[in-house]
C-alpha cells in the first residue's frame, strides 16, 4: 500500500501522517505573526481587542450568576438547582464563541499561542510577555467597564449577589487554606485552561469547516470548566472587580487567587497544549 503523505512528504508505512498536527501549528504561527504586529505597531487597537474580550467575559459571567441566583432561591429543589447550573455554564460558554468570532484577545488562549510562537522562535520571550501583559491589561479594562456599569444598576443584588459572594468566598478560601489550598487552586487553573485550549486546538487544526461544530466545541469546553469549578484567571478577575466596586471583596486575597490561577492557566494552556503539541509536531529534526 502506498504511503499517504501529510503534505510534508513524511508519513508512516501504514499510510498515517507522522505529523498530523502540522496544520494546527501552521495556523497558530500565522496567528502569532498577527498578534506580534498588532501588539507592536498597533498597540492601541490590540488593547481594544483585549478590552472587547473583557467586556464579553464580564457580561456573560454576570449572566452566569444571575441564572445561578434565580435557580438557587430554593436550595431544597435539587433538580432546579442542577438545571440552573447547567444553563448557567452553557450560557457562559458563548463568551468564548463571541471572542473567537470577533477576533478579540483573551489572555488564556494567548498563552498557548505565544508559547508555540516562542518555541518556533517567531517570538522572543520578552515579546511573548509583552503580548500577554497587554492582553491581560485590556481584559481588565473591559472587565472594569462592565463592573462600573453594573454598580449603577440593581442587576448585582439579591440572589445574584449572594451567588457571587459565595463563589468569592470559595475562591479566597483556597489561599486561606495553606499549601493544600494553593495546590487545589493551581490544579483547577491547569484543568481550566487545558479545556479552553483543547477547544482552540480543535478550531485551529484545519479539519473543522462547520461553524456549528466549532461553536459546540467551544461551548462544551467552557461548560466543563465552569460546571466543574475549575479556575479561569480572567473570569475570577471579573468576579472580584464586580464585588470590588460594591466594596465586598478582600483585595489582597483576590489578587493572590488571580495570580495562582493564572500560573495554573499557563501550565494547562501554554505547557500541556502549546509546548506539548509544538514539540509533538516538530518536523525540523526529522530524518526519514
Amino acid at each position: 500500500m502506498p504511503n499517504q503523505e501529510d503534505g510534508s512528504g513524511k508519513s508512516a508505512p501504514g499510510g498515517q501522517p507522522l505529523f498530523p498536527g502540522r496544520a494546527f501549528i501552521s495556523t497558530v504561527l500565522d496567528v502569532v505573526e498577527s498578534k506580534k504586529t498588532m501588539s507592536g505597531d498597533l498597540t492601541g487597537k490590540y488593547l481594544q481587542r483585549a478590552t472587547a474580550a473583557g467586556l464579553f467575559i464580564g457580561i456573560f459571567f454576570t449572566a452566569y450568576f444571575v441564572i445561578m441566583g434565580q435557580a438557587g432561591q430554593n436550595p431544597d429543589n435539587h433538580g432546579l438547582v442542577l438545571a440552573g447550573k447547567v444553563l448557567a455554564a452553557t450560557t457562559f460558554g458563548w463568551a468564548l464563541v463571541l471572542i473567537y468570532y470577533t477576533n478579540s484577545e483573551l489572555l488564556t488562549s494567548n498563552m498557548m499561542v505565544v508559547t508555540i510562537g516562542a518555541y518556533h522562535k517567531r517570538l522572543g520571550w520578552l515579546t511573548s510577555l509583552r503580548i500577554l501583559g497587554l492582553c491581560f491589561l485590556g481584559n481588565l479594562v473591559g472587565l472594569l467597564i462592565v463592573s462600573v456599569i453594573l454598580r449603577f444598576s440593581s442587576i448585582v443584588s439579591g440572589p445574584t449577589l449572594d451567588q457571587m459572594l459565595t463563589a468569592a468566598a470559595t475562591k479566597t478560601g483556597y489561599v486561606s487554606g495553606g499549601p493544600m489550598g494553593f495546590a487545589d487552586l493551581f490544579v483547577r487553573g491547569i484543568l481550566c485552561n487545558f479545556c479552553i485550549n483543547v477547544a482552540m486546538l480543535m478550531v485551529y487544526n484545519g479539519k473543522l469547516s462547520n461553524d456549528f461544530t466549532k461553536c459546540t466545541i467551544m461551548i462544551v469546553s467552557v461548560f466543563v470548566f465552569s460546571f466543574c469549578g475549575f479556575e479561569h484567571s480572567v473570569a475570577d478577575s471579573a468576579l472580584f472587580l464586580t464585588l470590588g466596586v460594591f466594596g465586598q471583596v478582600n483585595a489582597w486575597k483576590a489578587i493572590l487567587v488571580v495570580i495562582v490561577a493564572m500560573l495554573g492557566n499557563y501550565v494547562g494552556g501554554g505547557i500541556l497544549i502549546g509546548l506539548n503539541f509544538a514539540t509533538m509536531n516538530d518536523e525540523r529534526h526529522f530524518k526519514a
